[in-house]
């Protein structure tokens, strides 16, 4: 360990996670502050925004022209059917659904009745995908998302020349962080290059000093690089698959446990 590291390894006493406090009382990040006696805030860095209707037309999409839908967030979920309203729009019942996950596939219970024959979900990742689109190359999808999304979906649809839409439904857009403005915390932590993106456009002069920043993912981890700031906890890591995993293995370093 180089004496720089070493400088910046001191005392944890408080997190703020740019994210959205979670609603289970069981989260991981409730019992890292338990666990170690640290306080752990939440608030997000960035916000999505819907897409107009008029401006969704624009893209000249005709949704009851595809035969299944990619879901890879509650986000697209939502701002989908609410636009599909707008339109009064009703999906069909032969409409096939790939969800990204199992949270995400009993999201969509909340509009629509899900029947087996036509719901695909995957495990945690987009690439858990990929075999259900293989097999099901005939279809029609339309992937709803933002406008700052990942390429992985779109860049296997394309590559195996599966017929595909993309529909900008929602924007992500930075969140008014002015309130943080004197507060400061021994860690920030990172999901997405939009959370950094964000921090400098609410504070433009942001100096880091002795803020450790951690970053979740490579995309997160070069966006903190960009900026030339320093990173100290990146995640997954081979022994801390998780964001509080890897919080947590610097913590005992850190504080000495």
């Amino acid at each position: 360990m180089t004496k720089a590291v070493k400088d910046r390894l001191q005392r944890v006493r408080s997190i703020l996670v740019s994210q959205p406090k979670p609603s289970d009382e069981r989260s991981p990040y409730f019992q890292l502050a338990e666990k170690y006696k640290i306080k752990i805030d939440f608030r997000p860095f960035i916000q999505v925004e819907p897409v107009p209707l008029r401006e969704f037309r624009k893209q000249k999409i005709d949704i009851l022209k595809h035969t299944a839908i990619i879901f890879t967030s509650r986000n697209a979920i939502d701002h989908f059917f609410s636009l599909c309203q707008e339109q009064k729009i009703e999906m069909p019942a032969d409409m096939k659904y790939f969800c990204i996950s199992e949270q995400t596939a009993h999201y969509l219970q909340k509009y629509i009745v899900i029947r087996k024959r036509k719901l695909f979900v995957g495990s945690k990742t987009a690439s858990d995908l990929f075999d259900y689109f293989k097999k099901h190359k005939g279809e029609k999808y339309l992937f709803p998302c933002s406008d700052i999304r990942k390429e992985d979906i779109p860049d296997f649809l394309t590559k195996n020349n599966i017929n595909f839409t993309e529909a900008i439904i929602y924007h992500t857009v930075p969140a008014d962080l002015s309130d943080l403005k004197d507060i400061k915390y021994d860690i920030l932590a990172f999901f997405s290059p939009s959370g950094i993106k964000s921090l400098f456009q609410n504070f433009p002069d942001f100096e880091q000093n002795n803020t450790r920043i951690a970053a979740f993912g490579p995309t997160t981890a070069n966006a903190v690089r960009e900026q030339n700031l320093i990173l100290d906890i990146e995640a997954p890591l081979p022994n801390a698959p998780s964001m509080t995993g890897a919080l947590e293995l610097y913590i005992k370093k850190a504080n000495k446990l």
